[in-house]
């Protein structure tokens, strides 16, 4: 297993010794006890480097980087530019052109090819950078401890004398001489091929030629930490570190041919062969199509770009017919404008830009994207499923309440320093919590001693010295089962650890019972002998500790209140000495329930409660961290309760009523007792506030335990009115349950998670939330990572979601119609034919791609930068399986595309027969003359009607069913809002206005305008453009009106009322309150009416 000798790099750097520091130590970390180690890197195991030092480091030895990420590779986006279908479309249009010795035309389209690929390059390039920029973000990150305070940084910050902290699922970020271990085991098949996790001890000091596999007191980075927790001073990091020796290997590329099915013996037939290649060729196919890469929407428009493909050969083959196939330059010209017309060629690109762009918004919102697919999934979120703790809530605990049978009850006020042990007032009354009532009598509020109902204010001290043993007792256990720092620095109290165990220990600091005093120095009082981690199954985590005085092991364990007393066998009934047996007595039932009863005062009082216990540890045990925890958490006594505030974030209620405005139901999967979730959720708004009109089956099955909805079978959980909005005391497999769950009654659902063992349920969520404090495995499995653990944010990637999915349905739809449009006006146009019997085309090849041009890229690429609209987050969310082609989508893009095919063929007909001598010339699509006149200025107003209407059809799709004149409903600027909206999005404002400006020089300039465009200057002609485009615009407001006719009513018929118009309760709580509101969610996807 391990290595025979002073190994060297085999990568990066080739002078570096295996087991050495970037900077050469005295001897290889392995051979060098942590302290030794920590006084040659000139760390400090207690505070960590202060963050100049850190940046200096930094700046000294370079990023903790193995350089193996490709970045930005400027020739692969010019060559995907190129070698892509809708350019190539374009080059076979060129081609075509040149071909017949069309040299205009194809020059044009050669023009427009090259200006496609460079413009397409710089966005492209630009967005890469975005996205290369937003994928370090979701890397890896690690807790260090610096200046005292224990913070996460990507690993790439990382630097040698760093202090990490390590737990399970989290991924080894440098290599590290470990300080302590507990229970610590890490996954190194990656570097030495053991597949079995290795266990690991801070306490072995092994000889210089050890190899890898067998230093023991050493975590390798990128290793996996799958038990325990740990400490360690980072020594090596990049290519120092034992990975980076081999960090080409890690390099190597997936092959992407297919494998040739073999039998069992190896062989395999010819057709086996024939198979592989013709499915890689398929890959390859499809790879370059782009039906087979990138996301669900991305593969969709890759589709609909072949499909248009198809019709733009049928549209091809439609006019050579329509001309007899008569094989003249200008028939095949035509031909080729009608098929160009049908080619979407900007769309996937403002698709990656937007998106790259939607991706950057989140991450000033605290979400960092991992899945682009999450993108498009998030506008269609119907549930949310929550933790309460850290993400609903702070996040930061307090102790509030502690009950101690034999003793009485203890409440705190922590004042403005919840870590600062040595400020806030301590309560003590001698009866349980059943029997008080917690409100203040005093009705002077100045008079901080005044006594309440619950008692007065003692000095810790005091209360500790009338103690004979119990309160010692719980106080040991709150000390010593306990993970976490709290220590006095310069300035202040500094803690470090999970939030629960900081709150308690702050709580026994009170009373001068810090872990970190009795723990350390050479006259410690307690050595840690074995630690059993919190097991989220048996909900409690115990540690054996060794008395040193006396050498005795105490055996002391904290965790869930029915699952500890569920393991005690005595308590206390009376304070005694601590010698005095007497008053240990046998815990029975009643008891049992006395203990259910105060806990649920507590947890009433919206606080956290967790039960306190501990055994002596029998002489004869043998003590590891190996043994089974069933013969440590056994026949305990029960020590008391303790009572923990997280208070909810401020944000949070108005984070879950914009959901409940959004048609988005909150669940909330928390470990806590179900009275302590029950008044959080009502306290944010999970829960309906009128729940008198709750039905006894629903409020049965509206708060859970997790042990209740466990035990129902999956039909049972069908069978249920609703599903629950609570479900406490929750595990991770109920995580998984209530997702299923929630997928067979057709919804669509994002679930939060932070642990090892919620990565299941990351993966099957339909939009797994990651919290940024959590462990690397989760991250992997999830789709999206809070970076401030914030349930506002959730909130916030779901209005960014809809955003991008709106602005996405806007732009496709701009360039669709635009399609129609072009489309229609040349099928139709076939009906205008000359002297010769060919058709006359109202638009010429080179102003069709010009209008392709300048008014699909930039203007899609504004509509794609629109802000949200300002309802987007009070309707019901999108379905997911129609996506962006819902029914109004499609009826939108014929009406459209039509309606401006009509105003354009109409423009032509005006000009040509209305106001002109009604004769089409002659050879009039190849060139001017006299004869031509009429045609050539029909021609161009036609040109500018349809330029004008395309660009204008961008502003009208920034609402789809408001008004252009009225996008802002509360707007008291009756005639003038519209100028603000225009002006609100400039990207847009001015790519319209660069299209309107760009349309005179193609008409007025000489040469360009008969020779290129085959159009000329117009003058009285405007009339016909100007009462076109007020046409225009009345027929798309008329039709926006209808629609928000038809949308009213279809509304007031399904609910008897519009969804705006619904009580927030009612969109949410419907299926909850009852049928009286005649709302049910599963008409919540089709009510997204808009005034």
């Amino acid at each position: 297993m391990g290595k025979s000798g002073p190994d060297k790099a085999a990568d990066g750097n080739p002078e570096h010794i295996s087991g050495q520091s970037n900077k050469p130590l005295s001897r290889p970390a392995h051979g060098l006890t942590h302290k030794e180690l920590a006084a040659e890197l000139g760390a400090d195991t207690l505070a960590g480097l202060t963050p100049a030092e850190a940046k200096r480091r930094l700046e000294q030895y370079g990023p903790n980087e193995l350089g193996d990420a490709e970045g930005v590779q400027p020739l692969k986006i010019v060559i995907a530019q190129i070698a892509n279908a809708m350019t190539l479309v374009l080059i076979l249009a060129m081609a075509v052109s040149f071909g017949i010795q069309s040299w205009i035309e194809g020059g044009v389209v050669a023009a427009v090819i090259l200006l496609n690929v460079v413009v397409g390059f710089f966005q492209e390039y630009s967005a890469e950078k975005t996205m290369d920029s937003l994928r370090s973000l979701s890397s890896p990150t690690a807790m260090v401890v610096r200046d005292g305070e224990a913070m996460v940084v990507p690993s790439g910050d990382i630097v040698p004398g760093d202090l990490v902290e390590i737990k399970m699922g989290d991924t080894v970020p440098a290599d590290i001489r470990l300080i302590e271990a507990k229970n610590f085991e890490t996954d190194e098949a990656l570097l030495t091929g053991e597949s079995l996790p290795v266990r690991k001890s801070e306490n072995g000091v092994f000889d210089d030629k050890t190899g890898p596999g067998d230093r023991l007191n050493v975590a390798y980075s990128s290793s996996t930490c799958t038990k325990g927790r740990a400490k360690g001073i980072v020594f090596a990091t990049a290519q120092y570190t034992e990975i980076g020796a081999i960090a080409s290997a890690l390099r190597k590329k997936d092959s992407k041919v297919r494998p040739v099915k073999r039998k069992p013996d190896g062989h395999a037939g010819p057709h086996r062969y024939l198979e592989a290649y013709t499915l890689t060729l398929g890959d390859v196919i499809g790879r370059f199509l782009g039906v087979n890469v990138g996301t669900p929407l991305q593969r969709k428009l890759s589709k609909l770009a072949m499909l248009l493909f198809g019709i733009a050969v049928v549209c091809a083959i439609i006019v050579l017919g329509a001309n007899k196939f008569n094989t003249k330059q200008e028939v095949i010209i035509y031909a080729v404008a009608t098929g160009l017309s049908m080619i979407p060629a900007s769309l996937v690109v403002v698709l990656t830009i937007t998106m790259a762009a939607g991706t950057k918004r989140m991450v000033q919102r605290n979400v960092i994207v991992r899945n682009l697919k999450s993108l498009e999934a998030l506008g269609a979120v119907t549930d949310i499923c929550s933790d309460k703790t850290g993400t609903l809530t702070q996040g930061k605990m307090v102790a509030r309440g502690a009950w101690i049978p034999g003793l009485g009850t203890y409440t705190v006020d922590v004042g403005s320093q919840p870590f600062n042990p040595t400020v806030g007032d301590v309560r003590f009354d001698t009866r349980m919590p059943t029997q008080i009532d917690f409100k203040p009598q005093s009705s002077d509020e100045d008079d901080e001693k005044a006594p309440t109902s619950y008692g007065s204010i003692t000095p810790p001290a005091q209360l500790l010295s009338e103690s004979k043993s119990c309160l010692q007792d719980f106080l040991a256990v709150a000390s010593l089962a306990n993970l976490a720092t709290v220590y006095r620095k310069e300035g202040g109290w500094a803690s470090r650890g999970d939030p629960t165990e900081i709150a308690i220990a702050v709580f026994a600091s009170r009373f001068s019972w810090n872990r970190l005093a009795l723990t350390t120095g050479d006259d410690a009082a307690w050595t840690d002998k074995a630690e059993f981690p919190f097991d989220s199954d048996v909900k409690r985590m115990s540690i054996i500790m060794r008395h040193n005085a006396s050498g005795d092991h105490f055996a002391y364990t904290k965790g869930a209140v029915e699952r500890v007393i569920g393991v005690c066998t005595h308590y206390f009934n009376a304070d005694a000495p601590a010698d005095g047996e007497g008053h240990r007595v046998p815990m029975n039932d009643e008891f049992r329930d006395n203990v259910i009863c105060n806990m649920e005062v507590f947890a009433g009082l919206g606080l956290r409660v967790l039960a306190l216990a501990s055994r002596k540890v029998d002489a004869s045990t043998p003590i590891s961290e190996d043994m089974s925890r069933d013969l440590v958490e056994k026949d305990l006594t029960f020590h008391g309760l303790i009572g923990l505030y997280d208070p909810p974030r401020a944000e949070s209620a108005a984070a879950v009523a914009q959901c409940h405005e959004a048609g988005i139901s909150v669940h909330m999967l928390t470990g806590d007792h179900p009275e302590t979730a029950k008044a959080i959720a009502i306290e944010v708004g999970i829960l309906p506030k009128r729940m008198d009109r709750i039905s006894g089956d629903i409020a049965r099955a509206i708060v859970m335990t997790a042990g209740d909805f466990d035990a129902l079978s999956d039909d049972e959980v069908d069978e249920l009115p609703v599903l629950p909005l609570v479900i406490a005391r929750c595990a991770p497999s109920t995580k998984v349950r209530m997702i299923e769950a929630l997928h067979r009654r057709g919804k669509f659902c994002a679930m939060t998670g932070d642990g090892v063992n919620d990565s299941p349920s990351l993966r099957r969520a339909d939009v797994g939330i990651a919290m940024g404090s959590g462990s690397d495995v989760a991250k992997d499995a999830s789709d999206i990572v809070l970076t401030d653990d914030n349930f506002a944010s959730i909130v916030a990637a779901i209005e960014e979601g809809r955003r991008i999915f709106d602005n996405i349905q806007k732009f496709v739809l701009h360039v669709l119609a635009e399609n129609i449009a072009q489309a229609g006006t040349l099928l139709i146009g076939l009906a205008f034919k000359d002297k010769s019997g060919l058709s006359v085309f109202p638009l010429a090849p080179v102003e069709i791609v010009w209008i392709i041009m300048i008014t699909s890229g930039l203007p899609d690429m504004g509509l794609g930068f629109e802000r949200a609209v300002s309802d987007i987050m009070r309707r019901p969310p999108q379905s997911i399986k129609t996506g962006i082609f819902t029914l109004e989508f499609i009826v939108d893009m014929v009406v459209y595309g039509l309606w401006i095919t009509a105003l354009c063929l109409s423009a032509f007909v005006l000009r040509v027969y209305a106001w002109g001598d009604g004769q089409l010339g002659e050879n009039c699509n190849d060139r001017y003359s006299p004869s031509c006149d009429t045609v050539f200025r029909a021609r161009a107003t036609t040109f500018a009607c349809l330029t004008w209407f395309a660009l204008f059809l961008a502003w009208e799709l920034v609402d789809v069913r408001r008004s252009f004149f009225r996008m802002q409903p509360g707007s008291k600027l009756y005639f003038t809002q519209w100028m603000h909206d225009v002006w609100r999005n400039k990207f847009l404002f001015w790519a319209i206005i660069g299209g309107f400006v760009t349309l005179f020089p193609t008409l007025y300039i000489p040469v360009i305008n008969k020779k290129v465009f085959k159009h000329t200057g117009i003058s009285w002609e405007w009339g016909i453009v100007f009462v076109a485009a007020g046409l225009f615009f009345a027929g798309v407001e008329a039709w926006k009106w209808a629609k928000r006719v038809y949308f009213r009513r279809a509304d007031t018929k399904k609910t008897g009322r519009q969804w705006k118009d619904m009580d927030v309760e009612e969109r949410v709580f419907g299926d909850y309150l009852g049928t009286s509101s005649g709302y049910s969610s599963e008409n919540a996807t089709v009510a997204n009416g808009r005034d």
